[in-house]
């Protein structure tokens, strides 16, 4: 995609692991791909500049009745103007809608002596501690002496910046049996998982991004589903210069990260038993073109038979009525 020429590194072999078993993943024809976010920003900024009629500037953007002001000025804006905005404000909690967050904490490492193979990374390594909730961690090495280490929680609540560093410490000694290295760099985010409506246009502004909605509800998988939303954008605005509504996802794909949502805010199942299990039945692309909404309902079929029938039935009926109730 736009992006290719910036990707750092790329994995086409990956492992999947819980407490007994290391999983080989068949990702064909998929490949996992690391961009440094120095490298998108310096990337994005190049192209932007190398355009003779777009402007960046920097300020304080408010709204009073709904109209826009831009650094304490009124914005005087033309009938064919558009306003896009991807900053995420969390709202008031809607009723009936589960809230959880995915936050992380990541290391890149160093060691003294080659230890990694940088061909192979870690999706999903289940054991590490589930007393908060879904609970991994992914290690994606970038040469035989550099690995990124990352801690990732699906919870309610995030945690003590200490505790991300104390469960680093312990996979890195327990796992890696590593005793000597050097942290380079350190990375810590949050991403909403939430079935909560997300409004595509209000206030004269075309949300996008997170703010739009388009962060997965189940994963917290968002690039990907930005980049489809923009393709979209460009091409309406391009053949007819006005966008009638922002897509978002399809009703079936809602209604089964709303089904994954209430088992895992409920702990009726740990994530650690469903992603296991949906790997370990089926082929590892065939999860992640899941995953990316691009699958049909034969192939979603197939998928879902492999998961625990009488939890998935009884929380799917459950959502399945919210939703038809609207």
């Amino acid at each position: 995609g736009f992006f290719e020429k910036i990707v750092h590194h790329k994995w086409e072999y990956l492992f999947f692991r819980t407490d007994d078993k290391n999983i080989p993943l068949d990702i064909s024809p998929y490949q996992y791909k690391m961009i440094r976010g120095i490298d998108f920003y310096q990337y994005g900024f190049s192209v932007i500049k190398a355009e003779v009629n777009i402007d960046v500037v920097y300020g304080n953007i408010s709204f009073e009745e709904g109209t826009p002001f831009f650094n304490g000025k009124k914005i005087q804006l033309k009938k064919t103007a558009f306003i896009f905005n991807s900053i995420h404000f969390p709202g008031k909690q809607q009723e009936g809608k589960f809230y959880l967050l995915q936050h992380f904490k990541g290391w890149i490492i160093e060691t003294d002596e080659n230890y990694f193979d940088d061909s192979k990374a870690t999706l999903m390594d289940f054991r590490v501690a589930q007393e908060h909730g879904t609970t991994f961690v992914y290690v994606l090495p970038l040469s035989e002496r550099r690995a990124l280490i990352e801690y990732t929680l699906f919870t309610e609540e995030l945690l003590p910046q200490s505790e991300y560093n104390a469960a680093l410490n312990d996979y890195i000694s327990t796992f890696l049996k590593l005793k000597f290295y050097k942290i380079t760099e350190e990375e810590y985010g949050v991403i909403p998982m939430t079935n909560a409506a997300f409004p595509s246009y209000e206030r004269g502004m075309y949300h996008i991004g997170t703010a739009g909605g388009n962060t997965k509800a189940s994963t917290g998988y968002t690039f990907r589903f930005i980049q489809k939303q923009a393709d979209v954008i460009v091409e309406e605005l391009a053949k007819d210069k006005k966008i009638i509504k922002l897509k978002s996802p399809g009703k079936r794909f809602q209604f089964y990260d709303s089904t994954l949502l209430h088992i895992l805010s409920k702990r009726l199942l740990g994530g650690k038993e469903i992603f296991s299990t949906l790997f370990e039945k089926n082929r590892a692309s065939a999860v992640l073109k899941f995953l990316d909404n691009e699958t049909k309902k034969s192939e979603e079929i197939k998928l879902l038979n492999s998961l625990p029938k009488k939890i998935f039935i009884k929380a799917g009926f459950k959502e399945f009525l919210k939703m038809a109730g609207k």
